[in-house]
């Protein structure tokens, strides 16, 4: 109980250096918090992704096409349960910036997303409107859409102006799910592509698989790639998870300079504080020497220091890590477009209380050293 008194007076001594310290300290793990969300955000769509699910595109790359008669063999493999395709169709609803993910897939692709909740009076109407389409709820939110509205898109990779009616809206099953995305009938943009540009047509961009057995996926994946070796169109397939982070590992670069800036944010708040308990205990050497000439021992006197730093660091890390959450929903409702996915982990969370501890206990460890070996005579001669 003393200990804990002269820990809490000691803290308060100076009252605007410890004021500013915990500001810095909370404003560290804030930072922190927030650029590691990013990190977790970036990778969302990776971590939603499913190892029961295979994606074969073309070998050489993800910009050139497959036939529509791959699909059969596929179908094939054994292992293999069944078999869905999509284009990506790249479309501009209004204007550019309001840029989300298209893809004209087949009426069973839902049934290989288990994640992805549709009404089912929704899904009926959607099978039977050739130019109907399904947006997610993200997508739906953003812009204000309901269930018959009409969506006009102006082509990019396919030319023209394409309008589609929403005919359902598609939910997540939990909170981490991206819904911010359209799907129509692959069959729709396929017959017009058959009178406006017939080369085009009956081509795929990935076909979608889903597996009995996730341990079998290199195996299966192995034995679908074979059946097209030294074919014109050649296969890579692998699983979705892989399949998404091929896309992030684009931005690699990006996510690195972002965890070091975090950790950097850390480092700076630990020099910070380990100079604020350098300064506390000099100032106090002769207050030291004087519990040691009374009968405090060495361990005593480390123990008000490291009492003191971690007693600033659990105010200021604590007030970081309950900002965090509330500051992470302003950062999406600025950057939803960006981040489908925003929300701070319990990872993120066990990070900043880690690192705030770890900033507390390495910035008292000199200082806590030094005023256990502070000599008694030389302490007390500071007084006189």
């Amino acid at each position: 109980m003393h200990l804990f008194k002269l820990v809490v007076r000691n803290a308060l001594r100076h009252r605007l250096r410890t004021a500013l310290t915990v500001v810095g300290l909370a404003v560290a793990v804030l930072a922190y918090g927030l650029l590691q969300t990013v990190v977790d955000a970036w990778y969302a769509g990776a971590y939603a992704a499913s190892n029961a699910r295979l994606v074969t595109r073309n070998a050489i790359s993800l910009v050139f096409s497959l036939p529509i008669s791959y699909e059969a063999r596929i179908r094939g493999v054994e292992g293999v349960t069944k078999v869905a395709h999509s284009n990506w169709f790249g479309g501009i609803y209004r204007e550019p910036k309001n840029f989300f993910a298209q893809f004209a897939v087949s009426d069973n692709y839902l049934d290989l997303y288990s994640e992805f909740v549709l009404p089912e009076e929704q899904r009926i109407a959607y099978l039977r409107d050739r130019k109907g389409c399904l947006v997610g709820r993200q997508l739906a939110d953003q812009f204000g859409l309901r269930v018959g509205d009409v969506l006009p898109l102006k082509g990019t990779i396919f030319p023209g102006t394409w309008e589609f009616v929403v005919r359902g809206i598609f939910d997540g099953s939990d909170r981490t799910k991206i819904t911010r995305q359209m799907l129509f009938h692959w069959d729709y943009l396929n017959e017009t592509l058959r009178k406006t540009a017939p080369r085009r047509a009956d081509q795929v961009g990935v076909y979608v698989a889903g597996i009995d057995d996730p341990d079998n996926a290199a195996a299966i994946s192995r034995a679908i790639d074979s059946l097209f070796r030294n074919s014109l169109a050649e296969t890579l397939t692998e699983t979705e998870q892989a399949f998404q982070l091929g896309f992030v590992a684009m931005s690699n670069q990006i996510i690195a300079a972002i965890q070091i800036v975090s950790y950097v944010v850390i480092l700076i708040i630990l020099a910070v504080m380990a100079n604020t308990m350098a300064m506390s205990a000099r100032e106090r050497t002769a207050e030291y020497a004087t519990l040691k000439a009374i009968g405090f021992g060495p361990g005593f006197l480390a123990l008000l220091i490291v009492g003191e730093s971690l007693a600033i660091c659990a105010i200021g890390g604590g007030a970081g890590i309950l900002l965090t959450a509330p500051a992470a929903t302003v950062f999406k409702m600025a950057a939803g477009n960006i981040f489908p996915v925003f929300q701070v982990s319990p990872g993120t969370v066990a990070m900043q209380f880690a690192c705030a501890l770890a900033v507390g206990l390495a910035a008292a460890v000199i200082p806590a050293v030094r005023s256990a070996r502070v000599r008694i005579v030389e302490g007390l001669r500071a007084i006189a």
